[in-house]
């Protein structure tokens, strides 16, 4: 047996280094015979000969304790010098490895193999025992190999993501597929040196399996090529704001996956939509608006029809000295009157053709101008102010310009500080907010209320114009 040869072994080492037993091993005729064993190990191998299933079970428990002290020894020295080499390299790829687990999944081939090389030193054990153990062994560093290969896949992923275009070309879809292809091939080498078998044969059968493949993997296969597209045509990002209605997603994209999207919305919840199906359905993308670095606002209100006119000489008077307004009222004012010479030189006074400034028009100027000078407004986009079709509701004014600032709460200020200054100073213009009748316009209508009436454009402000324009 094995272990009466590595005690033959050690009986020798002692004797070569004992002269005294070297001289009693000489024989009477001054032959050389064989050295006996060495005192200090007759008692082992008499032992060992009287007790062989005792002496296995010990050497078996010896190499188990040895490859636990091993792995032990690794995990808790070698792992903390390799995280402390990678905390202060001047790289960053080291450190991902050990945050992705790399060494401490490897770290379990190191008692793998300490027991695969010595269970031949077991004494005892039946051949198909050893086979068995051999095998289940092998097939172990194997699950370790490919625990590893996937520590290595999330590196990479941990690594790229630090570069800049990770935001434009994320990985992860294509480290996904990778790691399916390894576990499917650790598979088929854990089950081909299970059953030794060569792995050749079950390669050979995936051909009959395909078509259960592609109906089991399905919505894989198309995540993985709407993936590439998606990749490819730079649809998506990670950070990008989405809008996909069909999936009550609203938010911004925190996860770009093999199989999935992850959308957080504004609300913090989180929607988690297939791949593929941002080829079938059709979604919007705010990555441009914030690439531009202006939002656009885009909102109306609705003006009575009833309170539009004509404007008076002193009210236009009175516009002029506005400091929005002066340019505007001068040019209008001087473009007017020379419509009007013209017409009256030529004999033709009707109404028609006489004409006259509106409180409507002057409004659309004003806002004009307002907008124009307002800090938080992109100058360099369009700004404008649109009077559409008059509708039921009356006349919808709508106010059309881009913030200088795409964040939601700043956009929604500006938005709102706009619209509050455009309600206070309609009534300055002779105008009134259409609003649909509530119970105090039917109290008014009953005689039960008396209604407050539209301030006229005369009524002494003397704060107006300068506060109209630094607002």
């Amino acid at each position: 047996m094995f272990l009466n040869t590595v005690i033959s072994s050690l009986a020798f080492v002692l004797q070569t280094a004992d002269p005294s037993s070297q001289a009693g091993s000489t024989g009477a005729d001054g032959g050389s015979g064989a050295p006996d064993l060495h005192p200090l190990l007759r008692p082992l191998e008499d032992w060992v000969l009287a007790n062989p299933g005792m002496a296995g079970i010990v050497v078996a428990l010896g190499v188990l304790i040895v490859g636990e002290i091993l792995h032990r020894i690794f995990r808790h020295y070698v792992l903390r010098f390799v995280e402390y080499v990678a905390e202060h390299s001047p790289v960053d790829w080291d450190q991902a490895f050990f945050e992705a687990r790399l060494p401490q999944r490897l770290a379990w081939g190191v008692p793998l193999l300490v027991w695969y090389s010595g269970i031949v030193l077991v004494p005892g054990l039946p051949g198909d025992w050893e086979t068995v153990i051999r095998r289940v062994l092998l097939a172990s560093m194997v699950v370790v190999v490919v625990r590893g290969g996937d520590a290595l896949l999330n590196g990479v992923n941990l690594i790229y993501q630090g570069l800049p275009r990770a935001r434009e070309r994320p990985i992860k879809g294509f480290l996904q597929v990778a790691n399916v292809v390894i576990h499917l091939a650790g598979l088929i080498l854990v089950v081909s040196i299970v059953m030794d078998r060569s792995p050749v044969i079950f390669l050979s059968g995936l051909g009959a399996m395909t078509a259960v493949i592609l109906l089991v993997f399905r919505d894989t296969l198309l995540s993985l090529v709407a993936g590439i597209q998606i990749t490819t045509n730079d649809l998506i990002r990670v950070g990008d704001w989405i809008e996909m209605p069909q999936f009550q997603a609203d938010g911004d994209v925190v996860d770009i996956a093999l199989n999935s999207v992850t959308v957080q919305n504004w609300d913090r919840t989180l929607t988690v939509i297939p791949t593929h199906k941002f080829l079938e359905h059709s979604f919007r993308n705010w990555r441009g608006m914030v690439a531009s670095g202006g939002r656009r606002i885009m909102r109306s209100f609705h003006l009575d029809l009833n309170s539009v006119r004509f404007l008076d000489q002193d009210e236009v008077d009175e516009f002029q000295g506005w400091e929005l307004l002066k340019e505007y009222v001068t040019r209008k004012r001087a473009e007017v009157e020379e419509h009007n010479r013209i017409h009256q030189a030529n004999g033709d006074v009707r109404v028609p053709h006489h004409r006259r400034l509106t409180n409507l028009g002057m409004l659309r100027a004003y806002l004009s101008a307002y907008l124009q000078s307002h800090p938080d407004l992109r100058h360099d986009m369009i700004l404008m102010v649109r009077q559409l079709e008059p509708e039921p509701e009356g006349i919808p004014m709508q106010i059309y310009a881009f913030t200088a600032d795409t964040a939601w709460p700043v956009f929604e200020g500006v938005q709102a500080d706009i619209f509050d200054h455009i309600l206070a100073i309609v009534p300055r213009f002779g105008l009134r907010i259409y609003q649909k009748p509530s119970g105090s316009d039917l109290r008014w209508a009953l005689g039960g209320e008396k209604r407050r009436t539209v301030q006229p454009v005369r009524e002494p402000d003397t704060a107006l114009p300068g506060a109209a324009a630094r607002e």
